[in-house]
């Protein structure tokens, strides 16, 4: 075509020819290029009239553009006249051929813009006496500032770093012409380089640059990087990806990702690109590079555990193939498969470890049938103030025909706040005690265990540790002294206590039962599983009870608790009255406080629970202890306040409890210890501070802590600076009293690892499964239970790399969890 430049060009010819072009369409307003022409001429002029292999054009060349007037000082009729000029030499020369080599780095014509580059591969990291535990460091793939780097994020071998998924990629994948280009969106161009210089952007040094391809030029900027202006060399060609701005009505990529464009395969342009966890220091180019020729070369090191026949029932795609897809997927397509692969890898291995737990505790090891004794049960809930609730009936049925067969139980209790658990529990206590067998009552903490031992005492008609007729009821925690553990250890010991409530000092070796048949574990996922085991361990294979009053997700309870049977109390008992809520901002703090003052004037009592026990110089937000203070002294001097926290000595707590139960306190000032457990009828407020520092379930149980008498209750959240985030939260929790909906919605919020507020949960470290994708798990979980029942020993020829991989993961010997 006359008068442009094809993309075949050389490149210099094709630079200039652009430039003169765009001239003419801006009415020669000596604009084109970054400096003027004058200045682009000086620079590129001397080199490229050395490339014509003609002497006749190239003197002519010489004479036409670098000994005229200054391009800037002409008319614009003057400056029409020359760039015609020009451009009518340029078409003689390319017709005529040169002998111009290509600028270094150069490769042959790109593929054409909207067509991606495939197939092509960036250099490979050497194999040899390479295994996938191979160390990073001593393999020297990566400078030793990156590889230490790496190890800082858990990135220490072969494996570490293909299993080193990225957070996201960025979609730099479908490429555009310069035309094309639209402003604020993430797009990608080949083209070459105009013209880059060190520039001031922003009252700092960094690069700018004109680019440019047969349908336009665009400007590109890179903020305190001036370093790249050398390294956009004229005339090279380069891969563009990032976002398009407009700066005085032109468009201009700002801080875009760059690469020189080669028949290499591109990492950071033109591709989905992946973007990498990092820590201080560490880059994402740096990482990237380091990535893509170890997961070429290395990603072929891992043996795919999956049985084929299981991979091609679910449609998932092998294992080598997708870690590479993950890292740098060829499309979304492929990205999706990839990631929906290793998610399912993961859910799949935790269900074989959870059904390999529940077939050693309860298959592989016999357990005790204990004689069902109706009547004793009967005698017990025909004792209580009121009915059992249907929910309640169905769970108890479901633990009686446990305990009545010659295997360990091994059953999770659900159920909201006022419930009934405890009660269900106490009357399985009871039919393990009537058949000749002792119960463990566990709770997490001193305040519980004692709430729990005063509830057994009630409701079996004991005060002082014996029951009527031969049940007998105690309670053991850290607290107690010398002398007096010492000798309720030999009762346990003797058989002459039924049922022992305690805390975590059940489970010390000092410990020991005379026939235990029945452990019952309260408020469970703040216990892991070594605890209770260690509890189980104190028995012939008793049976286990675990209780939870945090409403559980149904992803969450098959991973966390795929090794334990399931029942939900999903009904409260007649007369629990729902709890108004609101969340306040600081400036109606005071507004919160009067209406406290109120409801005590009218005979009811408050909680105030605030996050911290003492001041924090890192964390802002209100602590117990100068709360109490400052609460007792300005806000409430004339009521009466009491003090909780977990680190008072146990005959404090109990003296502060007791305190507040019988009514002599107006207030009671805690920390989250209140969580549960606590039961004051005549509570009728809970104000938390820092709401915004609670998850969804942890304010529903602080919520849950009042409503439980027959007086209309309030929750109260004060919040100091909640961000968007927070607000949701806040907004939710006031609005939603299912707790089993606020924990789904808390799960998609949060994430299962900050979920439970605590590490002792056992909630595996998932890389690429979400536990919010309940058809995934329950996928998983459907094939791994028929693999059990096929081959529980995993002894099958198709089996045996699955066994490896979950004897890498869970320890030697089947002992996977």
């Amino acid at each position: 075509m006359k008068g442009v430049a094809t993309i075949s060009s050389p490149p210099w010819l094709y630079s200039l020819r652009r430039i003169l072009l765009l001239e003419q369409e801006r009415g020669y307003d000596d604009r084109a290029v970054m400096g003027g022409l004058d200045k682009y001429l000086g620079r590129h002029g001397p080199a490229a009239t050395q490339g014509i292999a003609q002497p006749g054009m190239r003197h002519r060349f010489q004479k036409l553009v670098l000994t005229t007037p200054t391009y800037g000082g002409c008319t614009p009729q003057e400056r029409a006249h020359w760039v015609a000029g020009v451009l009518s030499l340029l078409e003689e020369v390319e017709r005529a051929g040169t002998e111009v080599p290509p600028p270094e780095g150069h490769r042959p014509t790109p593929p054409h813009p909207t067509t991606p580059a495939r197939g092509r591969r960036t250099a490979r990291v050497s194999t040899q006496g390479v295994s996938l535990s191979s160390s990073l460091g001593q393999l020297k793939v990566a400078p030793p500032s990156v590889a230490s780097r790496l190890e800082k994020l858990g990135v220490a071998t072969v494996r570490d770093l293909l299993y080193f998924f990225p957070r996201r990629h960025l979609d730099y994948s479908q490429l555009n012409t310069v035309s094309q280009l639209e402003i604020g969106q993430e797009q990608t161009v080949i083209a070459l380089v105009w013209d880059a210089g060190v520039a001031m952007l922003g009252g700092r040094r960094g690069t700018e640059a004109v680019l440019g391809d047969e349908t336009g030029n665009v400007r590109a900027v890179w903020f305190n990087q001036p370093y790249l202006a050398k390294r956009l060399s004229t005339n090279s060609r380069v891969v563009l990806s990032g976002r398009v701005g407009l700066f005085k009505g032109q468009k201009v990529f700002e801080s875009p990702a760059w690469e020189p464009y080669e028949e290499a395969e591109t990492i950071h342009t033109g591709r989905l690109v992946p973007v990498y966890p990092l820590t201080e220091g560490l880059h994402p180019m740096a990482v990237r590079r380091l990535a893509k020729p170890a997961v070429d070369s290395w990603a072929g090191l891992l043996t795919d555990f999956l049985p084929p026949g299981l991979r091609q029932a679910c449609g998932l795609p092998g294992l080598v193939q997708a870690v590479r897809q993950a890292h740098f997927p060829d499309d979304l397509e492929a990205k999706g498969e990839a990631e929906r692969r290793l998610a399912f890898d993961e859910l799949f291995l935790l269900q074989m470890a959870v059904l390999s737990r529940k077939r050693q505790w309860q298959e592989a090891q016999p357990g005790q049938a204990l004689p069902p004794r109706p009547e004793a049960v009967e005698r017990f809930l025909s004792s209580l103030p009121f009915t059992l609730t249907d929910a309640q009936k169905r769970t108890l049925a479901e633990v009686s025909a446990d305990m009545a067969l010659p295997r360990a139980m091994a059953r999770l209790v659900q159920g909201e706040v006022g419930s009934g658990k405890t009660v269900v529990a106490v009357a399985a206590l009871v039919a393990a005690a009537a058949a000749g067998f002792q119960g463990a009552f566990m709770a997490p903490t001193e305040i519980l265990a004692e709430q729990h031992y005063r509830t057994l005492s009630k409701l079996l008609g004991s005060g002082n540790g014996h029951g009527n007729g031969n049940m007998r009821v105690a309670l053991l925690t850290g607290g107690l002294k010398s002398a007096e553990k010492e000798e309720l250890c030999r009762q346990v010991a003797c058989g002459e206590v039924d049922i022992v409530v305690g805390t975590h000092a059940l489970i010390q070796k000092e410990v020991s039962f005379h026939r235990l048949g029945l452990v019952v574990v309260d408020e469970q996922h703040r216990f892991g599983v070594a605890q209770r085991s260690a509890l189980r361990e104190k028995g012939y294979h008793p049976h286990l009870l675990a209780m939870t009053a945090t409403p559980i997700p149904r992803t969450l309870a098959l991973t966390l608790y795929g090794d334990l049977d399931l029942s939900l109390i999903d009904q409260l008992p007649p007369g629990r009255q729902q709890v108004k809520t609101r969340w306040l901002g600081p400036e109606k703090r005071d507004t919160a406080y009067e209406f406290v003052r109120r409801q005590v004037g009218e005979g009811r009592q408050a909680f105030i629970v605030c996050p911290l026990i003492e001041e924090s110089e890192v964390i802002a937000t209100r602590a117990a202890v100068a709360e109490y203070d400052r609460l007792s002294r300005e806000v409430f001097p004339g009521l009466r306040l009491g003090l909780l926290h977990g680190r008072l000595p146990s005959a404090e707590k109990e003296a502060v409890m007791h305190r507040f139960r019988e009514g002599e306190l107006d207030i009671l000032v805690s920390t989250p210890v209140v969580e549960v457990g606590i039961d004051i009828p005549n509570a009728t407020v809970m104000l938390v501070e820092g709401a915004e520092r609670f998850g969804l379930s942890q304010l529903h149980q602080f919520r849950g802590r009042v409503g439980r008498g027959e007086h209309l209750s309030y929750c109260i959240l004060l919040a100091e600076e909640p961000s968007p985030e927070a607000q949701e939260r806040l907004r939710v929790v006031a609005e939603v009293h299912d707790g089993f909906a606020l924990a789904e919605e808390d799960l998609r919020l949060r994430g299962p690892g900050e979920f439970f507020g605590t590490r002792q949960s056992g909630m595996p470290d998932l890389k690429m499964a979400r536990l919010t994708h309940l058809p995934l798990l329950e996928l998983a979980r459907e094939h791994a239970r028929s693999i059990f029942e096929q081959d529980p020993d995993l002894s099958h020829p198709e089996h045996r790399a699955l066994a490896a991989e979950l004897h890498r993961l869970y320890g030697e010997g089947g002992e996977w969890s």
